[in-house]
């Protein structure tokens, strides 16, 4: 199997891992007592660590990808054992409530340490195994791993809980990353000599950079945003009980989700469009999807909107990411991967506090943002490409 191919099921299994979780925490955390606002915080905690630490980690890895993404996947599956334990021992009452918040959060947040490591890595290691032409494709790929990652894991996650307890999914994925470290160990080649000394800061501010960096997080926003409401909104425009919006909510997203997979891992592979193809097809997708999800009131019209949403951040998020790769050199792919991450995990970080908060205010709220974002970065795009050549 190619380098390529072997990074693929690399990233595959770490998304696996951490979207196993997705069904699991908000149940798990009322058994254990905790809040709302409490569950909430291990994610926002998580994205957190991503935000501050992935540029970090994208420098390292200019040393050597394989050291980093070997250490990325180890930690993060040592955290997850060690928020298994500590939830287990919370379940027969050995921490208080208090004591017992406070530790899970700091499995999280080493969780988010080590696991910050891995896109990054990934993303420059896509950059050292494929040329220029073929950098998009490369990247469309890891997105393709992260997609059928998401799909299947929460999936897996509820089926593990239904028969063995809301702690298995947790202890399987701390068991996934350790496995998925030893297949890093012997299998997968390094694409990067090691030891060799890292390029200076690159800085987020410039002129070729910051535009792109700016665009991934505008991307990340909106869509955080809409999957923190898509299941409030289902059921309020649809008049739906709870089992029925689980019901509607999962078949949605599983459309979403093929529909991401298919593009990414098919249409961008095959046809090798460039990133301004991608923006100019992807952007306007995205609106489009927004705005149909604001008109729609039948649960066909929502599940198309998300579904052309879906289509547009599939096609945008791989352009971004493949221009920010060839707007830097071969020696800095480390240190521009490390910044895209950190920009995408700020949106992951405010996305939910946004669109909760801009659904409080109407229902309809976060997706008129999204829209607006989307459009704003659609009339922004010509300047874009003045500036970066595309």
């Amino acid at each position: 199997m190619s380098p390529l191919g072997l990074l693929f099921l690399t990233l595959f299994n770490s998304i696996l891992g951490l979207s196993i979780l997705f069904p699991i925490l908000g149940p798990l955390g009322r058994e254990l007592g905790l809040s709302e606002v409490q569950v909430g915080l291990f994610s926002t905690g998580y994205a957190l660590m991503q935000f501050l630490l992935s540029p970090l980690w994208g420098r390292l890895s200019e040393r050597g990808r394989k050291p980093i993404l070997l250490l990325g996947i180890l930690g993060f599956g040592i955290s997850f054992l060690l928020f298994g334990l500590v939830a287990l021992l919370g379940q027969k009452g050995f921490f208080s409530p208090g004591l017992l918040f406070l530790l899970l959060l700091l499995t999280r947040l080493l969780g988010g340490a080590f696991s910050s490591a891995t896109l990054p890595t990934a993303q420059a290691y896509v950059a050292d195994v494929t040329g220029r032409e073929n950098r998009t494709a490369g990247m469309a790929l890891l997105g393709a791993a992260f997609g059928l990652a998401v799909i299947l894991g929460p999936a897996l996650g509820a089926g593990l809980a239904a028969f063995f307890g809301l702690l298995a999914p947790v202890f399987f994925s701390a068991g996934i990353a350790l496995l998925n470290a030893l297949f890093v160990a012997v299998v997968l080649p390094e694409s990067q000599p090691q030891g060799s000394i890292p390029p200076d800061r690159l800085s987020p501010w410039e002129g070729h950079i910051f535009p792109l960096l700016l665009l991934g997080f505008t991307l990340n926003l909106s869509s955080v945003a809409l999957e923190q409401t898509i299941a409030f909104y289902f059921q309020d425009r649809l008049g739906l009980s709870g089992v029925e919006t689980a019901r509607s909510v999962g078949l949605a997203l599983v459309l979403y989700g093929l529909v991401a997979v298919f593009i990414q891992g098919f249409l961008v592979r095959r046809f090798s469009w460039p990133p301004r193809t991608l923006l100019l097809t992807g952007v306007p997708l995205g609106v489009l999807g927004f705005l149909l999800l604001v008109a729609a009131h039948t649960f066909p019209l929502l599940a198309l909107g998300l579904a052309l949403q879906g289509a547009g951040v599939a096609l945008a998020g791989p352009g971004v990411t493949a221009a920010l790769s060839l707007a830097v050199g071969e020696g800095e792919q480390g240190l521009v991967a490390g910044l895209n991450s950190s920009a995408q995990a700020l949106g992951r970080m405010l996305g939910p506090i946004l669109g909760t908060g801009l659904y409080r205010l109407a229902p309809e709220a976060p997706y008129l943002l999204g829209a607006g974002l989307l459009l704003m970065v659609l009339l922004l795009l010509p300047l874009l490409f003045r500036r970066v050549r595309l």
